[in-house]
């Protein structure tokens, strides 16, 4: 059967290549907000038995300009034992006349270490090709046979943005007598569907002529925008371990017994470290010190090795080495845990800025990262093993507000990650700055972030004091600083708060108007530019609540005063609130001002409302206070 399969493909591939695919032929609107084009995109999917698949890829991608050379890279991604062969490359140009012709010998194949230095059974072979001219159009083919059938991939249109498609086809053929299981997702937008059809057992999944993703202000992800079909087999192998997966629960105690099991192995040493320890306190305690131990001890490094790349390394390893990807230390720290009787959970999670879960009703393989929960009476304690910087029972914005599967011995539970609100992701500035009559300023302020604001300042806590110094002056880089130090930074990990002193002078602050001096309310401002959209097409994602709370004592020149001061402001919407006041004391002036984001995706007709609601804060932000010589 297999090489009738070979045969039928080879059959298939070289009347495909009979095509010519001049870029003239492109309909327009699938040239509208392009930087490719894929003109076809066949994959069919041949299931013989439990271990043994085959998957035949032919594509035909249109790059129009420089931007979308890197939709059109030629590249074959495999692991150890994967049989890849009738590999075919053709270039066109732009009248569809052949220029130039590649096999498999002109690929180079390297190790697939794009997260940096681990080691892996992952590799990855690549042509190089350095377009002349454009548009130019890639046609590529070739035929990978694999061992695992846990991973069928998901059948959406693409994938980016600044991409259109002319045709896609999937083609699954079930010849292994394993139940498929098959669930359509709609685009939530009407952006585009998926026909559906099945002949001989056959099933066929289409797409046709699905416009270009505009890369705009505020898009959600694609992923959230297009449709996409999943597919699981109820039956599977991944490297030699067959397992079921009709359910959450029967696939989680394959995990647990397959995957985890094996590597929970704990050691004399382990046990030694635990000891020497002497944790005391409460359950809260104990995982705290435990956790700062284990930071301080191991650092990242990616590691795809084990059961497919999804085996964590043993934690004496971990112990030993000092070293682990997301899986090993995560492991590793459980262990720890073990070892101190406390009860904790590896959980797996779709790792991104916008929230991805997993289906409660569809079971599959998934995920792209590892975190620990330790379940308490006063609630779940979750632990990102991967930073030797990150607070203690703290997850960054990459990992909340999603679901993660918990794997225990009786099967998998959908547990959801915290979701920070507002008043947990807050920005305060307190400022005391001197207006001088050169136009300059001398400031002295403090700084402090919670919640997602932690997350985004956490890249301090592994520089230099040098290196701060520049990284908060090209930050707030609204001032035109003369000098700036950045002083008494603290991450306080037991509370995740980042802290720090700034002390600044700045220059070009102010205005002279005869004896009257004008000066902005508020010193440090966004700069963004908001821009209405008269046909907006898609939603737009706000994808984080934050809350920033601002409060500047101005301390005026002497034999000067308050001579205008604008009105308080307060603006509610939808989207948030905002409110500037303004309180004078004598030869001081006192600006509080905040403002809040409420996160969510919101209808495209809804997007002007927002923009215009941001251009008012920015507008009273530049509010001016004049003062006159008395």
């Amino acid at each position: 059967m297999i090489k009738i399969l070979c045969t039928v493909a080879l059959s298939t591939a070289s009347l495909y290549y009979a095509q010519s695919f001049p870029a003239s032929a492109i309909p327009e609107n699938l040239k509208k907000n392009a930087d490719a084009v894929i003109r076809k995109d066949f994959t069919t999917v041949q299931i013989n038995k439990i271990d043994d698949i085959k998957y035949q890829y032919y594509t035909v991608t249109t790059v129009l300009n420089k931007d979308g050379d890197s939709d059109a890279q030629v590249f074959i991604p495999y692991e150890k034992g994967n049989n890849i062969s009738d590999v075919k490359v053709n270039i066109y140009d732009e009248a569809g006349k052949k220029i130039k012709s590649f096999s498999k010998s002109d690929f180079n194949d390297f190790a697939n270490n794009n997260q940096g230095t681990f080691y892996s059974d992952n590799r990855v072979m690549v042509l190089s090709y350095m377009p002349t001219q454009y548009p130019y159009t890639v046609e590529f083919s070739y035929q990978i046979g694999d061992e695992n059938t846990v991973f069928l991939p998901d059948f959406t249109p693409f994938r980016s943005t600044k991409v259109s498609l002319e045709e896609a086809q999937m083609k699954i053929v079930n010849k292994s007598g394993i139940d498929l299981k098959t669930k359509i997702y709609p685009s939530p937008y009407n952006y585009t569907s998926v026909t559906e059809s099945e002949n001989a057992g056959e099933k066929n999944y289409t797409y046709k002529n699905v416009p270009a993703i505009d890369d705009v202000f505020l898009l959600p992800q694609p992923v959230k925008i297009l449709p996409k079909v999943s597919f699981a087999l109820t039956k599977f192998n991944l490297e030699g371990k067959q397992g079921s997966i009709n359910n959450w629960g029967d696939f989680g105690s394959w995990y647990y017994n397959s995957i985890l099991q094996p590597v929970s192995v704990s050691t004399p040493a382990i046990k030694a470290e635990v000891m020497s320890l002497d944790l005391k306190g409460t359950t809260e305690e104990k995982v705290k010190k435990l956790y700062q131990h284990m930071q301080a001890k191991t650092r990242y490094i990616f590691v795809a090795l084990g059961i497919g790349g999804w085996q964590p390394m043993l934690p004496d390893e971990v112990q030993k080495k000092g070293y682990g990807d997301c899986k090993g230390l995560t492991n590793y720290m459980k262990t720890l845990l073990d070892e101190a009787g406390i009860p904790s959970y590896y959980s797996v999670v779709n790792s991104g800025t916008s929230p991805v879960s997993f289906d409660k009703d569809f079971p599959k393989m998934g995920g792209n990262h590892v975190i620990l929960m330790v379940p308490t009476e006063k609630g779940n304690i979750w632990l990102e093993n991967t930073s030797q910087q990150v607070a203690f029972n703290h997850l960054s914005y990459n990992t909340t507000a999603r679901n993660v599967l918990s794997i225990r011995k009786e099967g998998i539970e959908l547990i959801n990650t915290p979701d920070y609100t507002a008043e947990q992701s807050k920005e305060k500035q307190k400022l005391t700055i001197k207006i001088n009559e050169d136009n300059s300023i001398s400031g002295e302020g403090s700084f402090s972030y919670t919640g997602i604001q932690y997350d985004n300042n956490l890249a301090l806590a592994s520089m230099s004091s040098k290196e701060r110094t520049e990284a908060v002056k090209n930050m707030l880089d609204v001032l035109h600083f003369e000098k700036i130090e950045m002083k008494n930074f603290l991450n306080d990990k037991d509370n995740a708060v980042a802290k720090y002193d700034l002390d600044f002078k700045a220059n070009n602050y102010s205005k002279n108007a005869g004896n009257s001096i004008i000066f902005r309310a508020v010193p440090i401002f966004s700069n963004n530019v908001y821009k209405n959209e008269e046909n907006r097409e898609l939603p737009f994602e706000l994808r984080q609540s934050f809350e920033d709370e601002y409060e500047v004592s101005f301390i005026l020149p002497q034999q000067y005063k308050v001579e205008e001061l604008p009105e308080n402001v307060v603006l509610n919407s939808e989207f948030g609130t905002y409110k500037l006041s303004f309180v004078k004391n004598g030869e001081s002036l006192k600006v509080t001002r905040s403002i809040r984001i409420n996160k969510g995706i919101y209808p495209k007709e809804k997007y002007n409302d927002y923009i215009n609601f941001r251009k008012k804060t920015i507008n009273i932000d530049n509010s001016k206070v004049l003062i006159s010589k008395i």
